[in-house]
């Protein structure tokens, strides 16, 4: 077992594990950590606990200490300064006639480097906008293209479900979506009803799917052939969500009528049971 404890370093992203050492954290806090990429100020969202070594890759970095007043001092005036960068490369660009729009910008806590995240159709020759930048700032820059995902989760917004999006408030990493997925959950196949604002197949498609597995598994396909307590039967319509299912009689198609998912039975099922039911009257 290891003692870790979980760090996030967005509002919503990825929790990371390092070793607390003495330290004693709470969700919530602020602490400074060393990264891959240098010092960082990061936010506990796991309090100290233990987990098995087949979860995390060692060595672990360690926390170097919890955040104090001066550090929170620091990243304030580092978001000052983001603001002020961000003016600045958006001219820089403008200047350089860049196919480029630029997203967010981050400035390390230990301000040894300025990240630009940016979005392009394409490749986008920026040697010269990274030597004006260095030349402004002083220190290193990196610009990181990213997609429409990552540009949504960055920015925000509200969906067209009237809630704020998913990838900005709770989903912390991003999961493959397919238009399977819409097939079924019996949604229109329509791009506009199904893609987010980023343009891409929504994610809530994915977080839901597994209740939607759950109950294909419970629940009879259009065409099966059922017994109600009306007579056998064939599946016209299948609604998940409320377990309702339209069924025509065998003998009046137009006849159809609404039974839910735990009144009918498959067909086969039946004839099972009454065929048994046979074999004991021919054997007393």
């Amino acid at each position: 077992m290891a003692k870790i404890v979980g760090i996030r370093f967005k509002s919503v992203g990825k929790v990371y594990y390092f070793d607390p050492g003495d330290l004693v954290l709470e969700v919530g806090q602020q602490v400074i950590v060393e990264t891959a990429r240098g010092v960082e100020c990061g936010e506990v969202a796991m309090a100290n606990r233990e987990i098995s070594d087949e979860q995390i890759v060692r060595p672990l970095k360690k926390v170097i200490r919890a955040a104090t007043a001066d550090d929170l001092k620091k990243i304030k005036d580092n978001l000052a300064r983001q603001k002020q960068a961000f003016k600045v490369c958006n001219e820089k660009i403008a200047k350089h006639k860049l196919d480029m729009k630029l997203v967010d910008v981050e400035i390390t806590f230990d301000n040894n480097k300025i990240l630009f995240y940016f979005t392009a159709d394409g490749r986008v020759d920026f040697r010269e906008l990274v030597k004006d930048l260095a030349s402004v700032f002083r220190t290193r820059i990196e610009l990181r293209q990213i997609g429409v995902r990552d540009e949504a989760k960055m920015l925000g917004g509200i969906g067209i479900c009237g809630r704020a999006f998913c990838c900005s408030s709770f989903l912390g990493e991003f999961q493959p979506v397919s238009i399977k997925m819409a097939k079924e959950q019996g949604l229109s196949l329509n791009p506009t009803k199904i893609s987010g604002a980023c343009g891409r197949l929504m994610c809530c498609l994915k977080y839901e799917q597994e209740a939607y597995e759950d109950l294909l598994r419970t629940t009879p396909k259009v065409g099966a052939a059922v017994r109600t307590k009306d007579g056998r039967g064939t599946v016209m319509e299948v609604n998940l969500l409320t377990g309702m299912l339209k069924v025509a009689p065998e003998k009046d198609q137009a006849a159809a009528r609404y039974y839910h998912k735990s009144e009918v039975r498959p067909a086969k099922e039946h004839i099972a049971h009454e065929a048994g039911q046979g074999n004991e009257k021919n054997n007393p």
